[in-house]
């Protein structure tokens, strides 16, 4: 009985770790999951579903857009003053202005979405990589709506088609507790305009020229958080 005694409790030990180690490592193999898709954080209500996009958007806004090819080459002639176009470089396709696929439509479901900042003054401003977070695109009605679901800044609007390669983006933002961005075109100093596009296979992006912060370009990367067959239809 003596010896019996003795060697359990070398052996529980022993199996306290390897489960503790089994758990843990499923923990690490799991991606983070996107939050629950709540309806108030979509925008107001959708236009009319046979509103062109140019009928909806602001003066300022269309500005922007037929900028945005100069919004490109400011954005990265001010990365290259700033000695980092190595990094912009890294990122492939993504931040190449003439790298678009077709059928730039995002389908309906969750995505893990970044902001690369081009733009502004001082190194560290020149180019900058935010913490990724989630987005979720949904139907309503005829057009497709996207959304940003976290973080104290939320963005929410409204896609058009507009040809084959493109879709155009128009919204607002949500601040803090707010449920639900400003109806677009209410609120100039909260409006967003951008172009999406398909860059790569389940990668896209979503370009705004002269964005709310003080730079030349956001490039707003989507890429689905589940794999195309898991995504809602």
């Amino acid at each position: 009985m003596i010896l019996m005694e003795t060697q359990l409790p070398r052996t529980r030990p022993r199996f306290a770790v390897i489960a503790l180690l089994a758990s843990l490592a499923g923990c690490a193999m799991s991606p983070p999951k996107a939050p629950p898709v709540r309806a108030q954080l979509a925008v107001e209500a959708a236009p009319a579903e046979t509103a062109d996009w140019r009928s909806m958007v602001t003066e300022p806004d269309a500005r922007r857009l037929d900028g945005i090819e100069q919004a490109w080459a400011d954005g990265l002639a001010s990365v290259r003053g700033a000695g980092l176009l190595r990094r912009v470089k890294a990122e492939g396709a993504l931040l190449d202005p003439a790298a678009t696929l077709p059928r730039a439509a995002l389908p309906p479901g969750s995505y893990r979405c970044r902001i690369l900042r081009l733009g502004g003054s001082g190194r560290k401003r020149g180019f900058i990589v935010f913490p990724s977070f989630f987005c979720h695109v949904a139907h309503e009605g005829e057009l497709l709506s996207l959304t940003k679901q976290t973080g104290s800044e939320r963005p929410g609007g409204y896609l058009w088609e507009d040809g084959r390669d493109r879709m155009i983006f128009l919204g607002s933002v949500a601040l803090g507790d707010e449920t639900t961005p400003p109806a677009y075109g209410k609120d100039p100093a909260r409006d967003m305009a951008g172009v999406v596009e398909r860059v790569a296979p389940f990668q896209y992006r979503l370009v705004m020229p002269s964005p709310r912060a003080a730079a030349k370009l956001d490039i707003l990367e989507l890429v689905p958080a589940l794999p195309p067959e898991l995504q809602r239809p």
